[in-house]
Formats: C-alpha cells, sequence, structure tokens
C-alpha cells in the first residue's frame, strides 16, 4: 500500500499548492488550464485503447456496465456524497463536485493505476505507482488551481479504489491474467476519453455511471477468454 498512500500524499500537497495559485490567476489562464487538461486527457485515453483486444466483450461491457450504472445512478449517488462532504467541510467552492469526481477519474481509471496496484498487491515493486505519484502531483496542481479543494478530497477515493485494487491483488493475484489487465486498461481507456469530452464542455456523459464497466470486463474476460 506504499505507492497508494504515496500516491494520496502527492495529490494532496499538488492540490494545496494549485489553490494557492489559483488565487492569482486570471479567468483567461484558467479556461486554457482546462483545455489543456482535456486534450491532455483524450490522449491519454486514445494511448490506452490504441492496442485494445476483444472488442466483441469491451463493448459488450460498456453496454452493460452503463446500463447497470444508470440504473443504480452511480454519479447522482456521488453527487450526493460530494455535496454531504461539502456541507461537513463548510467548504464554499462551487465546482468542489465536478472537482472530486473529474480528479478520481483521471487519477484512477488508468492503465498505471490497474498496473501499478496489481504489480504492488503480488508482491512486486511500487516502482509504477511512484511514479504515477509523480504524475498526479503535477497534475493536481493544474486541476485544483481550477476546479478547488474537490481536487484535494479526491485524495479520499484514490486510496479506497486503488488500494482497494492492492488488496484484491494480494489474495488474488492469480485473477489478473494479462487479458485482463489489457482488457481493464481497454475500457479505462474509453472512460478517460469521455472525460475528456466532459472537461472540454464538448457534452456532458455521464462517466461516473460507466464506471461498472470495469468490472464487467473483468468478469467476462475471466469467463471467456481463456
Amino acid at each position: 500500500m506504499l505507492g497508494t498512500f504515496v500516491n494520496a500524499g502527492a495529490v494532496i500537497v499538488g492540490g494545496i499548492a494549485g489553490m494557492l495559485f489559483n488565487k492569482s490567476m486570471p479567468d483567461r489562464f484558467k479556461t486554457i488550464y482546462f483545455q489543456a487538461v482535456g486534450l491532455f486527457t483524450i490522449a491519454i485515453g486514445i494511448s490506452m485503447v490504441w492496442n485494445m483486444q476483444h472488442i466483441l466483450i469491451v463493448v459488450s461491457s460498456l453496454a452493460i456496465g452503463s446500463l447497470l450504472g444508470e440504473w443504480w445512478n452511480l454519479e447522482a449517488g456521488a453527487e450526493k456524497m460530494s455535496e454531504y462532504l461539502k456541507k461537513k467541510l463548510h467548504i464554499g467552492s462551487e465546482r468542489f463536485t465536478e472537482g472530486l469526481i473529474t480528479a478520481f477519474l483521471l487519477y484512477c481509471i488508468g492503465a498505471m493505476t490497474i498496473v501499478g496496484a496489481i504489480n504492488e498487491g503480488t508482491g512486486g515493486s511500487s516502482e509504477v505507482l511512484l511514479t504515477k505519484s509523480l504524475m498526479d502531483g503535477f497534475s493536481s496542481v493544474i486541476l485544483a488551481s481550477a476546479f478547488g479543494v474537490g481536487v484535494i478530497v479526491s485524495a479520499i477515493p484514490l486510496i479506497i479504489f486503488q488500494g482497494g485494487i492492492t488488496l484484491l491483488a494480494m489474495y488474488a493475484g492469480s485473477f489478473f491474467t494479462q487479458d485482463i489487465i489489457l482488457g481493464l486498461t481497454s475500457v479505462g481507456g474509453i472512460l478517460l476519453i469521455g472525460l475528456g469530452i466532459n472537461i472540454l464542455e464538448i457534452k456532458r456523459l455521464r462517466i461516473m455511471n460507466m464506471l461498472p464497466s470495469l468490472l464487467i470486463v473483468a468478469l467476462l474476460l475471466w469467463l471467456f477468454a481463456k
């Protein structure tokens, strides 16, 4: 779990720096920051889906997972939870919820998260997660300067999600075959492309409701990609 805790710490430190930077940043600079982050997020997503395999399973997973997420209305639940935290912590930021969800998705739905957490959980090195920590720390400076304190609070779900994968890998490392890792990476890349579209305000996509696709793709590949 060392890599995950260092990762969360980097997000908090970078987020604090970004909020301090935000106080002296004109609106037009914030706008160009948003555009840069949106384009970068799409680029990461494209790189993750470049070597996609088992296309039918990936498409099926997205369809089934999105329907399940819509049924459970995960996005509404996440927004209620973030609003609850906002009130409890007496946070006045208007973009708290958007920042929390955007940062969580950007930090946790990526190849380095999946591969790094599994590698650490199966007794390997924490190097991948430590490298990711450095990248996320710099990203949080930019995100927090635009979204505010929600980016810092995203360290909490990051620990739960990324640490959960590490713990799962400790006890069920053999489950994560190369096919499953590639499938998770492909679906995660598609979700990141959607997140980039949201950040650029091209169209509002309910990415949180698509998160069950990650679980479905792992299950389908475990069942059928022998």
